[in-house]
C-alpha cells in the first residue's frame, strides 16, 4: 500500500476560459470542476483511479467538502479533525493550457495539532511500501516538519520503514533534504529554487526566475547536473518533471550499481494539447512509485510516470486518469551518462548524452 500525507489539503476549483486570462476584465467560464486537492491527495486520487491501493492521510473534519469528495471518489482516507474548514484553491485555465493558480493559506495549527498529525501519519504508515509527503505546510507548522516526519518514520519502523517520497518546495524542501528522502519530485522551477537554497545563486526577480526555469525545461542534462549536486546535501533519487519536455530520473549515485541500469534517464513523448496542468506532476509521481512498488525497472517506472502525467494534463481540472487513458507506446527514453558528475556542488560538471 502507498500512504500519502497532505498536511495542507484543499478543495480545488478549476475554471476553464475560452480565451487567455485578462486581468481587470470580466470573463465567463465555459466549464468548471471542484475536486479534493493538495499534492498528496492528488497522488492518492491518481493511484486509486489507476487501480493501486492508497491511503490518504490529512487533516479535516468528517463533513468537510474535501473528505466528502474523497469518499465519493472511493479514495481511502484517515483524517485528523480540526474544528475548522479546509482551504479552497482556485485555478484558471485557458485554451493554450496556461494555468493561473490562487491558493489560500489553510487553517492554522498549534503545537498540539501538529504533534497529533505526525502521530496519525506514524499510526497509518505501518506496512506501507511508500509514504509520499507532499504539498505546502499550513500556518503554524514548523518549516522542518517534513524532516521531522522522515526521521520519525525511520526511527519508528527501522528496517521495515517505507520508502519516502517528498514533493514540496521552498523552505520545507530545503529543510527536509538533510533527512535524506528516498525520492524528491521537483519541477524545473522548484529544482532551481532548491539548488539556490544551498548555493546562494537564486534569481533576483520573478521574471528572471521564470526565464531560467523555462530554459531548464529544455535542458535535461542541466537538470541531471543540478539534481545530482543536491545528493551532496542529502537527496537520494530524484524525479524531475520538465513540463512539455518530459522528465528525468536520477538514482542515488552513492548506491547505484556500476553494471546496472543507466545512471540517469530521460523520457519524453509527442506534443499533447493540455486542458489543465493542475495535478499533472502529482500524477507523474503517483505513476512512478506505483510502478516501482510493483517491481518495474527504473526505465519502465519513468515511462509510467510520464504516461500518468501526460494523461492528467489532457483531462479538465484535476481529474485523474484511469488505465484506459494510459499508454507508453509513444514515449521515448534515453540514457544520460553521469560518468563525469561529482557530488561536490561547487564543481562545474559536464553531462554526456547517449541515446538508447
Amino acid at each position: 500500500m502507498i500512504v500519502t500525507f497532505t498536511p495542507n489539503p484543499s478543495l480545488d476549483k478549476t475554471l476553464e476560459l475560452d480565451a487567455p486570462l485578462r486581468t481587470g476584465a470580466v470573463q465567463r467560464a465555459i466549464g468548471h470542476t471542484a475536486e479534493p486537492g493538495g499534492k498528496g491527495v492528488n497522488i492518492s486520487r491518481a493511484l486509486t483511479a489507476a487501480g493501486t491501493r492508497s491511503l490518504a492521510v490529512l487533516p479535516g473534519d468528517p463533513g468537510d467538502p474535501v473528505l466528502l469528495a474523497l469518499q465519493e471518489l472511493g479514495v481511502e482516507a484517515r483524517a485528523l479533525p480540526l474544528g475548522a474548514p479546509l482551504r479552497t484553491n482556485t485555478a484558471i485555465t485557458d485554451p493554450q493550457g496556461v494555468t493561473t493558480k490562487i491558493n489560500e493559506p489553510g487553517p492554522a495549527f498549534d503545537a498540539a495539532l501538529t504533534g497529533a498529525l505526525l502521530q496519525l501519519l506514524l499510526q497509518t504508515s505501518e506496512g506501507a511500501s511508500w509514504v509520499a509527503l507532499a504539498g505546502s505546510l499550513p500556518p503554524g507548522v514548523p518549516v522542518d516538519f517534513y524532516a521531522q516526519a522522515i526521521t520519525a518514520l525511520r526511527r519508528t519502523f527501522g528496517e521495515q520503514a517505507p520508502k519516502i517520497a517528498l514533493d514540496t518546495s521552498g523552505e520545507p524542501m530545503a529543510a527536509a533534504l538533510p533527512a535524506a528522502p528516498d525520492l524528491i519530485k521537483p519541477n524545473a522551477e522548484e529544482l532551481l529554487e532548491l539548488h539556490a537554497a544551498f548555493t546562494g545563486s537564486a534569481a533576483t526577480d520573478p521574471d528572471t526566475a521564470q526565464r531560467l526555469a523555462d530554459e531548464l525545461e529544455t535542458d535535461p542534462a542541466r537538470a541531471v547536473q543540478l539534481a545530482t549536486e543536491l545528493q551532496h546535501h542529502g537527496a537520494r533519487a530524484a524525479l524531475v518533471t520538465l513540463g512539455a519536455h518530459g522528465a528525468v530520473f536520477i538514482p542515488n549515485l552513492k548506491t547505484a550499481p556500476s553494471d546496472g541500469e543507466p545512471a540517469a534517464l530521460r523520457a519524453w513523448g509527442p506534443a499533447i494539447v493540455p486542458r489543465s496542468t493542475v495535478g499533472a506532476g502529482d500524477a507523474s509521481l503517483a505513476g512512478f512509485i506505483a510502478a516501482a512498488q510493483s517491481g518495474a525497472s527504473e526505465t519502465d517506472s519513468l515511462k509510467h510516470a510520464m504516461a500518468m502525467g501526460r494523461a492528467a494534463a489532457e483531462l479538465p481540472g484535476s481529474i485523474m486518469p484511469t488505465p484506459q487513458h494510459l499508454s507508453t507506446s509513444a514515449l521515448s527514453t534515453e540514457a544520460l551518462s553521469t560518468e563525469h558528475l561529482t557530488l561536490n556542488p561547487s564543481t562545474t560538471t559536464t553531462v554526456n548524452v547517449e541515446t538508447s
